[in-house]
């Protein structure tokens, strides 16, 4: 009865078909990989994305990064998610990696 409503109201009772991220696109930037990976929330697209870079020993750091800025279209969440990669890294430079982490938010 409660799926019910929920399709009546347009609410689906699974939370991962609202933010799951749709396949994107990679640039390599400044020594580091951006992978764009916009979130599809219902006909919207969310901006996110990852920063990697791999160390000189062989591993990779990762700095993953989501935004409230949402998009009619997939392309557009993707170029959109491309610049601001590109921005973070131009705007914190190396500290960017100079933790220990191998993953975290930025």
């Amino acid at each position: 009865m409660a799926s019910f409503f929920s399709k009546l109201f347009g609410r689906s009772g699974n939370s991962e078909d609202q933010a799951q991220a749709a396949p994107g696109k990679s640039e390599a930037y400044a020594d580091c990989t951006i992978r764009a990976t916009p979130m599809r929330e219902g006909s919207q697209f969310r901006l996110a994305g990852n920063i990697e870079k791999v160390s000189a020993e062989g591993g990779a750091k990762v700095r993953s990064f989501i935004r409230a800025d949402l998009f009619a279209s997939e392309q557009d969440a993707i170029d959109a998610a491309l610049r601001k990669g590109r921005q973070i890294i131009d705007q914190t430079g190396p500290s960017l990696f100079s933790d220990d982490a191998s993953s975290r938010q930025v």
